[in-house]
């Protein structure tokens, strides 16, 4: 509301200081060797990666009168293509001598479960920060008197509750996992998040703030028990000259996840608002003096446009009626610009595709937990081993829970 490039005096300050401090403060306790850099891994996981999330970036567009473009054949081939590509990566990771991702290291249960909760949180809670952003600025903010220009500030203020819980339980649970392992803090910790989706999925669209607040913080809750816990859990179970890559391969799995969470989030958001948009906004306008026509032509544009429009903070009647609203009572069309028909026309829809992405959050967290409570006792990779040791044979000290 004030300037957008205002953002980079938190930013930039931040980032100097966090890289002065790393500098001077971080202490290098790994094992070095020199290898040579894998170059055809590297060319065809970027390549792969690229490929299947630039498909499902485009799936989300409306293709041959579809709301979405998942039937497009250039999706599929991205995809299908994508995937093609990182079986061909998986085949050379286990032919050449100095392979960027380390599969023998999945051979380790602690790695290889850590791992995959991992993954299954970063899918669960991807997409979560777009929906719940668009729930605020489309529906619920305006609803209660806020202009649609000022929504994007409060909406990050509403949401202040999931971030202080993240920045009180992060370290606590750190020092908790030191102590008595990752394994019931990481499982826990995405019991608590799914638990939270499960009461977001029962709230009503036009809740009350406390209700939302307080899941909100129960959600930032769990993420924190499951972060720090979850982590140092994989980097335990490794040897020390094969920290850095397991460090790699799990910030890969958690970034690409997120982004994957966004396409899973928003396509199952835009089915959603298919299924019963189009009926609500003919009748709403029809109702408010629209011809059918127009209202039909308006019912039947893809619903994307609407979900971006309510994560903008913004309204489309002005645009998508264009000169039909010069035909109305000024007061019908004020109404229907202003920030009350909008947000609560697609109400109801939006909680359809709500539901919808919750349950989808909810079965990844508890897979998620599964996946954390399976990877054994509290493991610590043995002190005095040496560098050359295979990973095949891990020597480890496991101590019961």
């Amino acid at each position: 509301p004030i300037q957008w490039h205002l953002v980079f005096l938190v930013s930039v300050p931040f980032g100097v200081l966090g890289t002065v401090w790393a500098h001077l403060m971080l202490k290098d306790t790994g094992i070095r060797r020199r290898a040579r850099i894998d170059w055809w891994g590297n060319l065809t996981f970027a390549t792969g990666l690229v490929a299947i999330l630039v498909g499902i970036t485009y799936g989300l567009l409306p293709y041959g009168g579809h709301t979405m473009g998942w039937s497009s054949p250039f999706v599929l081939g991205s995809i299908v293509g994508g995937l093609a590509i990182l079986v061909v990566f998986g085949v050379i990771e286990t032919k050449v001598a100095e392979p960027m991702f380390q599969l023998e290291l999945f051979r380790i249960r602690a790695f290889a479960a850590g791992n995959l909760a991992n993954l299954l949180a970063a899918l669960a809670r991807g997409g979560l920060m777009f929906i719940l952003i668009i729930w605020l600025q489309g529906i619920w903010l305006p609803q209660h008197g806020f202009s649609f220009s000022q929504t994007p500030l409060w909406a990050g203020i509403y949401m202040l509750p999931m971030t202080v819980a993240l920045l009180l339980v992060g370290p606590v649970s750190g020092w908790l996992a030191d102590h008595f392992g990752a394994r019931p803090f990481a499982t826990g910790g995405l019991l608590i998040a799914a638990l939270s989706f499960v009461l977001l999925e029962v709230l009503s669209v036009n809740f009350d703030y406390w209700a939302f607040g307080g899941v909100l913080f129960l959600s930032g809750v769990g993420m924190g028990l499951f972060g720090a816990p979850n982590l140092m859990g994989i980097m335990n179970s490794l040897p020390p000259e094969q920290r850095g890559a397991g460090a790699g391969m799990a910030m890969t799995f958690m970034s690409s996840a997120q982004v994957l969470s966004i396409g899973v989030f928003f396509t199952l958001m835009i089915f959603g608002l298919a299924s019963s948009l189009p009926g609500a906004l003919y009748h709403g306008l029809v109702a408010h003096g629209i011809s059918a026509s127009t209202a039909m032509k308006v019912s039947h544009l893809p619903p994307v446009g609407s979900l971006f429009a309510a994560f903008l903070g913004y309204n489309p009647m002005k645009q998508l009626l264009g000169p039909g609203l010069a035909s109305l009572p000024p007061h019908t069309a004020i109404y229907l610009t202003g920030r009350s028909f909008f947000p609560s026309l697609i109400s109801s829809p939006f909680g359809k595709g709500l539901r919808a992405a919750f349950d989808f959050a909810i079965v990844a967290c508890v897979l998620g937990a599964i996946a954390s409570a399976l990877r054994g006792g509290k493991y610590h990779f043995g002190q005095d081993v040496p560098p050359h040791t295979s990973v095949d044979e891990p020597v480890l000290a496991e101590v019961a829970d």
